[in-house]
Formats: structure tokens, sequence, C-alpha cells
């Protein structure tokens, strides 16, 4: 496969940065110390950007401009909408899909559908804060998570619901890119549910080959109710499989579940090992898979597939087709690396 390379239309964005949405004459400096994008030469690509030189006004981050870090611990301050991380967190792409985790209580995944295959996260978010929500060339946020998990998040089960991550002493996050992947390492320092305290860490990674992020999270100590799923949509119904020789399965949902119209489609779904699950139950907001108790790693594979990507799937069977051939790698390999 060749290398990622850098999209044309979207160079200008480069000479961008988000400074209340407004564009600034020494932008173009600034953005060249967020990527040397000429020199990016791997095939998959992970990212945290966030802004300096402004200030914090409570909860918000006031003035500055993004630049790209390889390590950030979380301020305080920082919750949903700061105005603080671009697009909300990290991200990770490969030829045919992007991804963000929103870095704070709802620690959610989303989904940057591509219309291209060339590389598109340095560059979204700059010109706006949230323009990625609207249609774009390279295309846009195709997810709404809502209160949910989004795809693939995480967070803990008790009390019919899901506890996110709004007690935290520390959370710090560190990108890792190299020639056979990207990944993006998140530490979670004294996480707090119920009468429950531990640290969590977690490294997701994305490859060149396959629209699947890996998730691994390690707890520090074994805990009831980890879990991760689906956001659910009303009349997109849930599908189940096991692997012949019982080693894997999936769930998934397929149908219109996108941001961009009524008749959009997507297929999204999560892989994992039946030995390490409790149960599959029904939350408020998401189809969701709880982990037994355990200080082990727990490892699973989230994917979305949406039906506008370059040479993607465009019928609810050839997604089928797609998740089972991708079962069966897993059955005898046990990755899809």
């Amino acid at each position: 496969m060749k290398k990622i390379a850098v999209l044309p239309v979207l160079a200008a964005f480069a000479l961008i940065s988000c400074n209340d949405g407004k564009k600034d004459n020494n932008s173009s400096e600034e953005a060249e110390d967020t990527l040397k994008v000429d020199d990016y030469n791997y095939d998959t690509y992970a990212e945290i950007s966030v802004k300096e030189g402004g200030h914090w006004e409570g909860r918000e981050y006031i003035d500055g401009q993004f630049k790209n870090v390889e390590k950030l611990d979380v301020p305080k301050e920082h919750t949903d909408h700061s105005w603080f991380i671009r697009y909300e967190g990290p991200g990770w792409e490969n030829a045919q899909v992007g991804y963000r985790l929103y870095l704070d209580w709802r620690n959610a995944i989303d989904i940057f559908g591509k219309k291209v295959d060339t590389l598109v996260l340095p560059y979204v978010g700059q010109d706006n804060f949230d323009s990625y929500h609207e249609p774009a060339p390279w295309g846009q946020d195709i997810l709404k998570a809502g209160k949910s998990l989004g795809i693939g998040g995480y967070g803990r089960y008790m009390n019919d619901t899901v506890a996110h991550f709004r007690n935290v002493e520390n959370t710090q996050a560190r990108v890792s890119n190299s020639a056979g992947s990207s990944s993006v390492e998140i530490n979670y320092k004294g996480w707090s549910t119920g009468r429950d305290t531990i640290d969590l860490d977690s490294q997701i990674t994305i490859y060149p080959e396959g629209r699947e992020l890996k998730v691994e999270l390690t707890p520090s100590e074994e805990i009831e109710g980890l879990t991760t799923g689906i956001v659910k949509f009303e009349d997109v119904p849930l599908m189940q499989k096991e692997s012949a020789g019982g080693n894997w399965a999936y769930i998934a949902t397929y149908g219109t579940q996108t941001l961009v119209n009524d008749e959009d489609k997507l297929g999204m779904a999560i892989f994992y090992k039946p030995e390490q699950l409790e149960q599959q139950v029904e939350g408020p907001d998401d189809h969701l898979l709880v982990f037994k108790p355990t200080s082990d790693k727990i490892t699973y594979y989230l994917l979305g597939a949406w039906e506008q990507e370059k040479g993607g799937i465009t019928t609810e069977e050839g997604f089928v087709s797609n998740l089972d051939e991708l079962l069966q790698t897993l059955d005898s390999n046990d990755n899809l690396q």
C-alpha cells in the first residue's frame, strides 16, 4: 500500500490556526510546527493537538493557537466543549477511516468518515472548532455519540447505566507513530466510580490495513462492570455472532445512523473474546458488553464502515460478509494484524 499522502485541497488548512474561528497572520509558522506533512511517510497516523498562548476562563480556553504534542496531562479545567483540544481529543487514521476519542468525562469514540485515502487529521478543526460536522471534500464527523460510548468507548456499567470518567485524579495521553501502527496510550489515575477507585491504562492502536482500532484496557485491580459498547439508534437492530472455534465474537449494527442525512448508511462492530465477557446488556444509550472482573489485559477491536468511504462497503450484506471474514481471521490467528 502506498504511504498516506497529503490531500492537496486541504493543504490550505495548514495555514489556518484556530483563534476564535478567525484567521491569523502568523498561523503559517504555527501550522508548520504542528506537523511537517511533507516528511510524514507512514501508513497510519495519530495525534493530539492543544491550544497554547491563550488562557483559561472557568471551563473554557480563550484565544491561543493549536499545536501538536506527543504527551498531554489533561488540565483540571478541561471538560466537554472547552475549546482546548482540537476536535476534543486524540485522533487516529489510516487510508480508510478516522476516529477520535473525547478526552473528557464522556470518553466516547467517534468516527471521521473519509471520502479520500489521504492524510486529513492534521487539518481537521483548524479553520473552525467544530467545522468537521459539516460535509467537506475529505468527509466529516459522521456519528452522533450523545450520552453514549459512541463506538467502542469504555466506562463502568453500574446501577443499570454507564458511569463515565467524571471523577479522575489525573489523565495523561501519549501519542506514538511508527512504520507499522499508530497508537495513543491513555493513563487514568484515580478513576472513581461508586465506592471504588482504580487506575486504568488504555492502549488504542490503528494499523495500515482494515478499518479497525485495537483497544487494550488494563485495570490496576479487579472491578465489576468495566464495559464497552455501540451507540443505539431507533430501528437499527443489533446483530451478534460467535466464531466457530468460540475464541471471538462480535456485536454489530448497520443502517441509517449517521449525522449526514436520513438515508446515509453506516456499519459499526465490536469484536471481543467471549471468555472475557460477563454479559451483553442493553443500556440506556448503548448495546453494552460488560467484562468479567480482572486485572489482566482486556482486548477488543472496533470498526466503523461508512458507505461513502472510497471503495467502501455499501450494503448490509457486504458489511456482514466483511465481519464474518474478520471473525474467522480472529478465530484462527487471535489478531487482525
